[in-house]
């Protein structure tokens, strides 16, 4: 989630004191006062310079992390005031995804420790700030993970996904692991929640189930009866099938987790394809392809997708190909197998996980002229991700990018929702509270579930 965004300051304010204490005040984002000869530290919680948050006596929950890979802890931090343009909204469901894994491992630049994450979110309007015309404190509301500024050309056209200078809550400041939430440019990014969707399941559209939606309907331009594989049946991934059917695709679903694959199989995923654990000790490059009729040979198989999206556990098996009950080894070659079954290979693939070898399998998946969604994130951690580009160019396959789903999209998401074609909250797997969530977050890359994980920010 690297975006170009205006940069936090931390600078020393005046006053000290001699004698038996010092005052060190800071008046931006991260404040210490230590007081008496004793060394008694406080650490108090201000907000960034640049419009989002400001100082309140009145405290809120979070879930704080100190620094990158530390263990999150439970603590009080003060409660947000509304930005000019923008609102406060108490949080009362938000989702636990990989997106916030990596913003705890430290793979994102944009946040400043210590922080609080979460950018999946649903809740009741607050506070309301200077300017703004189309909300009032009692609205239900749910925002795009991604906000724009709501000033520039992409804004203005309905493209605040990529808003050169879009915040987005729990990576450029605070986000919602906590009873409330500051967000900016309310009237470009806020979205109203229809009267029959709970919060939960409007929570569960901000990052992956939107995303999901535009990835599908708005880059691949899917259509009736193409084939499209997923790889990946977390929480991207289980998303794009659900959303796959109501378009009337036909869906196979990747992943090494049988459970899983039993719920890709129950929302409408034709096949489903176990794919095998890596040897340890074995290569893991991608195969790169090599033209136009080059025929790969045997795919490393590796998916390390799961319910979040994750690496999990060594987990093999046979699981059901086509939801009625047939058992099937683990697969290594998986693009050999989607050849198979569509008879030349998927006319989209989405890439719901994020690896080498997932965005490789899912390409080599295509059948020539075929689109390709990226949806994962493929943070460089050893060095840039490679792809397969000879397939990419012999085949003439389209390589798409999807950045969520601005506000100005989520009409005709909403009312396949509204008349039930789109059921976001079956893919709901367990609530949690704040305290639950910041011990799952440090191995959430680990986690072995079947859908999403939602929070409850009161319990």
């Amino acid at each position: 989630m690297s975006v170009s965004v205006p940069r936090f300051e931390l600078f020393l304010g005046s006053g000290a004191f001699l004698g038996s204490g010092a005052l060190l005040g800071w008046s931006g984002f991260l404040g210490w006062l230590v007081l008496g000869s004793a060394g008694m530290v406080f650490l108090g919680w201000a907000g960034f310079r640049n419009g989002g948050w400001s100082w309140q006596d009145a405290s809120v929950r979070a879930v704080i992390v100190d620094s990158a890979r530390t263990q999150p802890r439970i603590g009080e931090v003060p409660e947000p005031t509304a930005p000019p343009g923008g609102v406060v909204v108490e949080v009362k469901a938000t989702g636990l995804c990989r997106s916030d894994w990596h913003g705890w491992a430290g793979h994102d630049d944009d946040i400043v420790f210590p922080h609080v994450p979460g950018h999946e979110l649903a809740g009741v309007v607050s506070e309301v700030g200077a300017g703004v015309e189309r909300w009032m404190a009692g609205d239900r509301v749910t925002v795009p993970f991604v906000c724009g500024c709501g000033r520039c050309e992409w804004c203005r056209t309905g493209q605040a996904q990529v808003c050169p200078a879009q915040e987005q809550p729990g990576f450029t400041h605070w986000g919602s692991f906590a009873g409330y939430v500051g967000l900016h440019a309310a009237d470009t990014n806020l979205i109203a929640i229809p009267p029959r969707v709970g919060f939960e399941a409007a929570a569960a559209l901000g990052c992956r189930f939107a995303t999901a939606y535009r990835a599908l309907a708005g880059r691949a331009r899917l259509t009736a009866g193409e084939w499209v594989t997923v790889v990946g049946a977390g929480g991207v991934g289980l998303s794009a099938v659900m959303i796959a059917r109501a378009l009337g695709a036909r869906v196979i679903a990747v992943d090494r987790n049988p459970e899983a694959l039993a719920v890709a199989a129950a929302l409408g995923a034709e096949h489903t394809l176990l794919a095998a654990t890596p040897t340890p000790g074995k290569s893991t490059d991608p195969i790169p392809g090599n033209g136009a009729d080059s025929v790969p040979g045997k795919s490393r198989g590796a998916i390390p997708g799961n319910g979040a999206d994750s690496v999990p556990g060594k987990r093999e098996g046979a699981v059901p190909r086509n939801g009625a009950g047939s058992a099937l080894e683990t697969i290594e070659d998986i693009s050999g197998a989607v050849r198979e079954l569509t008879g030349g290979g998927s006319h989209v693939s989405v890439d719901a996980v994020g690896s080498e070898l997932t965005c490789s399998d899912a390409i080599l998946s295509l059948r020539r002229r075929g689109r390709h969604v990226q949806v994962g994130l493929l943070p460089p951690i050893g060095g840039h991700p490679r792809v397969p580009m000879a397939r990419v160019i012999g085949w003439e396959l389209d390589v798409l990018g999807s950045h969520g789903m601005a506000a100005a999209d989520y009409p005709a998401m909403l009312a396949l929702i509204e008349d039930g074609s789109l059921q976001p909250q079956k893919l709901i797997e367990r609530t949690v509270g704040l305290a639950e969530a910041a011990t799952l977050l440090a191995d959430f890359d680990q986690a072995m579930v079947a859908g999403m994980t939602m929070i409850d920010p009161s319990r």
